[in-house]
């Protein structure tokens, strides 16, 4: 390639990719007028930059127009495609599907062609295989997802896996499959290692590290391998792809010692055989995006190492950077591309420049200096992709790293080779069984001692920014001793000194969170913390509750306003994951002892916040779950919240002898349906901002257009969790702002200066 090349390719790819994602006006028509400059001035370099950044604009492009239409959503299409994967999650089958043809049933409907990818749940579904085609009656939506500060974004996770919609599998008719799978070595390598002996945790290890089997791996093996920082071990990686394309070079080229003695170093095919012993591991572990990446990555390091017209390693880094996008686009967007690539990064920097090391002390200080340099780089690019660290990352991986590639993937892959040889790949893969359960031990206790750290949302920065100052303090060659390690000290001082901002007393901040169609508030003053409802439990078994914090939480008290499954369904989750010190609502809803009645009249203050219960009185014990709702009243100086769970409007009205408007923020009874919010009480309370916490596209219609109109009329500043992800506002200290929103920038809310929009 010419020489300098590599760094334009790149920022051309990315410029397109960033183009797309984001498309200005006239973008088709500014590409199109450079690249007729660039013809009339004959710049050869310029013609080949804008045709990337335009391939690369309409490659993202096309995955965006690709989305479902929102008018499909909820109707039934028949869809054809081949199964990509087959995830069994208890009584849901998940399903991704590489879709072939798609129509609505109903002709009058917008056409679905463009559809490329989907996921889907089956519920007890007929045994499936990845591979086979099928015929299924569905029910799609677009992509969306729950919106949450510092929670899993399943949005942006659909988005760069390339799904364009989800949805679930209609029972009648039934799904009909089409064809059987085709031969797939690597599904037959899977079922091959399932009629192995072998534990269950080496077998789902087994599976990672030699066929790229992630989904195998359980969610107590992702909790460990997060906990220890070793998930990068335990997954096709740009490690092992090297290790094979190593371990191949070494062998060709001695091989080629033996047979050209005068001659081996200027022997070609070592380095060819090493490229295609990379890249047939690769393949055999699915050629899925991790290990596509970790493929491009060591073939462009075999071309630098080998010296033959070779660019440099930053050349070589900006190549493969570039490689990898053009061929997937949407990898843009995965933390691991970078995280990779900074890696890859931080060792061109520890490395370039200083003499290779000599004798096996030499390459044990080189490979344990290079560790505990690359840690802090690693950990600071950890925290602002996950915001979590793990502190026994850096110890662990001294041991964890060269067991990994120097006995457990040579293990596994030799057990492969072996494969017709049944005992010896027995022996092997029983050595590899003790090793794992060996490393698995490890670190465990590790973990016990260093567990998983999860910073508050104001130290995550300065935390993570000092890590990779401390990386590049050290790993930068030539900075004086002395300074390092006074710079050391001063950067050691930022977490100790950096406290995260505390409310004063006399405020208590209010967050709405995003838990689909349902409920969960989360009120904090500077010393307590409450929570109102805990959302819905899903019938797969998920509640949104297990996403929203990281680490086990403490809360001084939980409101659940009563016993319908969007309100308590996350009991049994809080109860198991954080501490709880008491319980207000329904026994039977609630766990042990703790549990006390919610009773009207009852009033407690907080850090300057006045807290009231306004229902039930004692004598609702006979009424309907949704009318003996306990609705919480919060006061701080002279704003007001109210959270009336599902009480329906001829017992709203009651509460008109309790409060009085205006209401700074209020919690729309049931949702928005129209069974609440009757006409007195919206008179009455008057509130300044009104929070519907429903389902994006939930099929109840909520809210209600009559009630938008009704709060409208009162000139309330309506929003939705549905459409603008979790709200958190700020009651006391002063004039009441409006909230921060999850998904900010998509709508200012209904009627808040702007043009008012009403519920479809």
């Amino acid at each position: 390639m010419p020489r300098g090349w590599a760094l334009p390719l790149a920022l051309a790819v990315l410029s397109g990719i960033g183009l797309g994602a984001n498309p200005p006006p006239g973008l088709a028509e500014g590409v199109g007028l450079a690249l007729l400059v660039a013809l009339a001035l004959r710049w050869r370099g310029a013609v080949a930059g804008v045709l990337t950044v335009a391939w690369m604009a309409s490659a993202v492009l096309i995955v965006q127009g690709g989305q479902l239409p929102p008018g499909l959503g909820g109707v039934d299409l028949m869809l054809e495609g081949r199964l990509e994967s087959v995830v069994e999650r208890g009584r849901v089958t998940r399903l991704g599907v590489s879709v072939e043809r798609c129509q609505p049933l109903r002709s009058h409907r917008l056409p679905c062609r463009r559809l490329n990818r989907v996921r889907l749940n089956a519920y007890a579904p007929p045994p499936m295989m990845t591979g086979e085609r099928w015929r299924f009656t569905v029910r799609l939506r677009p992509p969306g997802g729950l919106a949450n500060p510092g929670a899993f974004d399943y949005r942006a996770w659909l988005w760069r896996e390339g799904i364009q919609a989800t949805g679930y599998v209609r029972q009648s008719p039934a799904p009909q499959r089409l064809s059987a799978a085709s031969v797939d070595p690597r599904q037959m390598a899977l079922a091959l290692l399932d009629h192995q002996e072998l534990p269950a945790r080496p077998g789902r290890w087994l599976a990672a590290l030699t066929l790229g089997a992630s989904e195998r791996l359980s969610d107590g093996d992702w909790a460990l391998l997060n906990a220890s920082g070793t998930t990068h071990l335990m997954v096709i990686s740009g490690l092992h792809v090297s290790l094979v394309a190593g371990v191949v070079l070494l062998l060709g080229r001695g091989v080629a010692r033996l047979l050209t003695p005068g001659r081996w170093r200027l022997a070609v095919w070592p380095w060819w055989l090493a490229a295609l012993g990379a890249s047939g591991y690769a393949l055999l572990a699915g050629l899925e995006p991790p290990a596509l990446r970790a493929l491009i990555m060591a073939l462009v390091g075999l071309w630098v190492a080998s010296g033959r017209h070779a660019p440099g390693p930053w050349q070589g880094w900006w190549l493969a950077l570039a490689v990898v996008l053009l061929l997937d686009p949407l990898s843009a967007w995965r933390p691991g591309l970078w995280l990779s690539f900074a890696a890859v990064a931080m060792l061109i920097l520890l490395w370039q420049g200083r003499p290779r090391p000599r004798g096996i002390r030499g390459w044990l200080w080189g490979l344990v200096r290079t560790q505990l340099m690359l840690a802090p780089a690693m950990g600071g690019a950890v925290l602002l992709a996950f915001e979590r660290l793990a502190p026994a990352a850096p110890l662990v991986n001294l041991i964890a790293v060269p067991l990994v590639s120097g006995l457990l993937v040579p293990l596994g892959l030799l057990g492969w080779l072996l494969a017709p040889l049944p005992g010896v790949m027995a022996a092997c893969w029983w050595l590899f069984a003790r090793l794992t359960d060996g490393l698995a031990r490890l670190l465990e206790a590790m973990v016990a001692r260093l567990p998983l750290w999860y910073p508050e949302p104001g130290q995550t920065l300065p935390v993570a920014l000092s890590l990779l100052a401390l990386a590049m303090l050290w790993g930068v060659p030539g900075l004086d001793r002395r300074l390092r390690i006074v710079a050391t000290l001063l950067l050691g001082l930022v977490p100790l000194l950096w406290q995260a901002p505390r409310l004063p007393p006399g405020e208590v901040e209010v967050r709405v969170h995003d838990v689909g169609q349902g409920l969960l508030v989360e009120l904090r003053t500077r010393s307590y913390r409450l929570l109102y409802d805990t959302g819905p439990r899903f019938a797969s078994g998920f509640t949104p509750l297990e996403s929203l914090w990281p680490g086990t939480q403490a809360f001084d008290m939980v409101i659940v306003s009563h016993d319908d499954n969007d309100h308590a369904g996350g009991v049994a989750t809080l109860d198991a994951l954080h501490e709880v010190e008491r319980y207000l609502g329904p026994p039977a809803a609630l766990p042990g002892e703790r549990v006390e009645p919610c009773l009207a009249g009852r009033q407690w203050r907080r850090d300057d916040v006045d807290f009231r219960l306004l229902w039930p009185p004692a004598s609702a014990q006979g009424l309907p779950d949704n009318d003996r709702s306990c609705v919480l009243e919060v006061t701080v100086g002279d704003h007001r919240l109210l959270l009336s769970g599902d009480l329906g409007r001829e017992h709203e009205r009651r509460l008109l002898h309790e409060v009085s408007g205006p209401v700074s923020v209020l919690l729309a009874g049931h949702h928005g349906s129209a069974t609440s919010s009757g006409a007195e009480l919206v008179k009455a309370l008057v509130p300044r901002h009104l929070v519907y916490s429903v389902g994006r596209h939930n099929p109840f219609g909520h809210p209600a257009p009559e009630v938008v109109r009704r709060f409208r009329r009162v000139g309330a500043c309506q929003w939705s969790t549905g459409l603008d992800g979790a709200l958190t506002f700020r009651l006391g200290g002063g004039e009441l702002a409006g909230p921060n929103a999850a998904r900010a920038g998509i709508r200012p809310g209904v009627d808040c200066g702007q043009l008012a929009l009403e519920s479809p």
